[in-house]
């Protein structure tokens, strides 16, 4: 049997259609996906480290969700994100001093145009590549990619900054699902921009605090 029937096999069963909501059919694949995905940005909001290890889960659940609705960068991206989840696990374990576990911090200015500058060019040349591969959203599938990545890299070195970029995230994600019918994802995405500001919030509370306020990003 090739691989590619081996992993369709595999992936079958996470492909089952559970209900329909509006035009949605459900998935096992959308539906934990839905339940990791809030559990995971909940996590992010008290600064667990366990959000890495529930990220994971989602990310597997989001590419097979993903790819079978032919949002290939969405779905790429959850491979990049499984690297990144596992990098991301190892600083806030050992990522501080002495190999202590890591400190809330700020990103610095420079870090941050940095950032906030290769989003054009990620930007255009994920849309140059996906209009080419077909993708149903090219542009939009594009933007959010990039905005993700960086709000990831700032996430892995708990840095404050992460949450303005997954709030511009999913303020693109939020139209995006719902215009390609997956409206429990949508659904899913509103309450993770919910979660979002609650956890800009929570987080910088944390920061004003005078231990944490010492500490340098």
């Amino acid at each position: 049997m090739a691989v590619p029937d081996i992993l369709s096999s595999v992936v079958a069963p996470l492909n089952h259609q559970l209900f329909h909501l509006g035009q949605d059919a459900v998935t096992w694949a959308e539906l934990l996906g839905f339940a990791t995905g809030a559990v995971c940005v909940w996590l992010c909001v008290r600064a667990s480290v366990w959000n890495f290890p529930v990220g994971i889960a989602n990310n597997l659940f989001f590419l097979v969700l993903f790819w079978s609705a032919r949002l290939y960068a969405d779905a790429s991206l959850q491979v990049v994100y499984l690297a990144l989840a596992a990098y991301g696990w190892m600083v806030w374990l050992r990522g501080g001093e002495r190999h202590s576990r890591r400190r809330m911090g700020r990103a610095s200015r420079s870090s941050l145009y940095v950032l906030l500058a290769l989003l054009v060019p990620v930007t255009w040349g994920l849309t140059v590549l996906l209009t080419r591969a077909h993708d149903s959203a090219p542009f939009w599938d594009a933007l959010t990619t990039a905005l993700s990545l960086a709000a990831q890299w700032l996430l892995n070195a708990k840095q404050i900054e992460n949450w303005y970029f997954w709030i511009a995230a999913d303020l693109v994600y939020i139209p995006l699902y719902f215009s390609k019918g997956l409206d429990l994802t949508g659904i899913v995405y509103v309450l993770f921009l919910a979660m979002c500001l609650v956890g800009w919030r929570s987080w910088r509370r944390e920061l004003a605090t005078p231990v944490t306020r010492a500490v340098t990003a």
